[in-house]
């Protein structure tokens, strides 16, 4: 009963809200090109639906490619950094220095040195770039969060470093490395939005070129369509990790057990 109220409300209040845009729109007779009514995106979408989906679609490869790729750097270099204090004082600054300088500054860049023929590339390499740090800090802290006392036990009991990796950090790091999948994988969507509008060229077939596109036409219906496709598109990627985290964390770890209970 409670997880069918908690499905219920949510689906209420959107469902007044939008009623109340509705309303709102047709009472203060609010141009379509100002603010278009749920029922005019709704029609918007319907008549774009081949373009909307295929632009949905070249979005969704480029932000999993893009999370696919921090994912493997992240955790890559979090074991590098939990196995020399050397590398990770040498790499570390320059990671924060990468997470702190703001993509649209260096987008440009990249796609200049990446070139215009192989825009796909770059807009992965940028959004990965945006996707990467949270998965290198949260995997580097969990890696670093194992029991001293159960390392040294197994130190004692003959474990090599990579015994104590497998078998104790990783484990341990495990719903670090979870958590930071579902920032990740926002992320990896935004970054790949961002891409997508500094590219800004006919070469471009995501949805943040067709929000361009409908921008330049006074088309905002369909601008609104394509921002609700957005929206769907990082809910869904969420919910998805969400759910891996809760399928390995299920019978082992306190954050998934409390949600069973």
């Amino acid at each position: 009963m409670k997880r069918f109220v908690d499905i219920l409300l949510p689906l209420l209040l959107g469902a007044s809200l939008l009623g109340f845009w509705e309303w709102f729109v047709a009472a203060r007779q609010i141009p379509p090109y100002v603010l278009p009514a749920p029922s005019a995106i709704a029609r918007a979408f319907s008549d774009n639906f081949t373009s909307l989906m295929a632009s949905l679609l070249a979005t969704l490869s480029v932000t999993v490619q893009a999370f696919l790729a921090a994912l493997v750097a992240g955790v890559s270099v979090a074991i590098l950094f939990s196995q020399s204090r050397l590398a990770e004082r040498a790499l570390y600054p320059y990671a924060v220095i990468l997470q702190v300088t703001p993509v649209v500054a260096i987008a440009p860049l990249m796609l200049i040195w990446i070139g215009f023929d192989r825009v796909n590339a770059a807009l992965v390499l940028i959004a990965a770039l945006v996707a990467f740090f949270p998965i290198l800090s949260n995997t580097t802290l969990g890696l670093k969060s194992a029991d001293f006392n159960l390392m040294e036990l197994m130190r004692l009991y003959g474990a090599s470093r990579w015994q104590i990796l497998w078998r104790l950090q990783l484990p341990t790091a495990l719903p670090y490395l979870l958590g930071a999948c579902r920032i990740a994988g926002g992320l990896a969507l935004i970054g790949a939005v961002v891409a997508e509008f500094v590219a800004g060229s006919g070469t471009a077939t995501g949805l943040a070129w067709r929000i361009v596109e409908a921008g330049n036409r006074l088309e905002i219906a369909t601008m609104f369509a394509a921002l609700g496709l957005l929206a769907f598109l990082g809910v869904a990627i969420f919910a998805l990790l969400s759910a891996v985290e809760f399928w390995l964390l299920r019978r082992w770890h306190e954050s998934a057990l409390a949600r069973q209970s």
